[in-house]
């Protein structure tokens, strides 16, 4: 069983970018936007479990946050600069490898904070240094402001 989840997720990997190709430049950032606002809404509801010390509860949803940080590694092609009401800058063209370290930092960060935050004396600290700050680096530098 184990050996066919890891041959899934393999084969998600490799038709991910000829999925991603094969839609439209609308469907594309409405998906990538899609991703973002959900992320933002698991981050919200992860601060409200926190507090509440409700950490098993909050535990899936840094890892759904974390699997969406990579998958948005494939959702700004070239040809999705413009459009759509798009709040992405330029500078993400500009500064890929940035951007793509930004978003895999932003990924290995909620898989350290699932893991920090059984024994972290500080929940805000945590949460603030290994999620809204990457938050925050990524909406200064790539992400018109509104």
């Amino acid at each position: 069983m184990k050996k066919i989840k890891i041959f899934l997720v393999a084969i998600s990997f490799i038709i991910t970018p000829f999925s991603i190709g094969a839609q439209s430049v609308e469907d594309i950032i409405k998906g990538r936007k899609a991703m973002f606002s959900e992320n933002y809404q698991n981050a919200k509801r992860i601060s409200i479990l926190l507090k509440s010390g409700r950490i098993d509860e909050a535990k899936p949803l840094m890892e759904k946050i974390s699997k969406n940080y990579i998958k948005l590694l494939d959702y700004f092609p070239e040809n999705t600069k413009e459009g759509f009401k798009t709040e992405a800058l330029p500078s993400i063209w500009e500064n890929k490898k940035e951007f793509n370290d930004l978003m895999k930092k932003a990924s290995d960060d909620m898989i350290k904070l699932a893991e920090a935050i059984d024994t972290a004396e500080d929940l805000r600290a945590i949460q603030k240094k290994l999620m809204w700050s990457n938050c925050s680096a990524c909406h200064s530098k790539f992400r018109a402001p509104h």
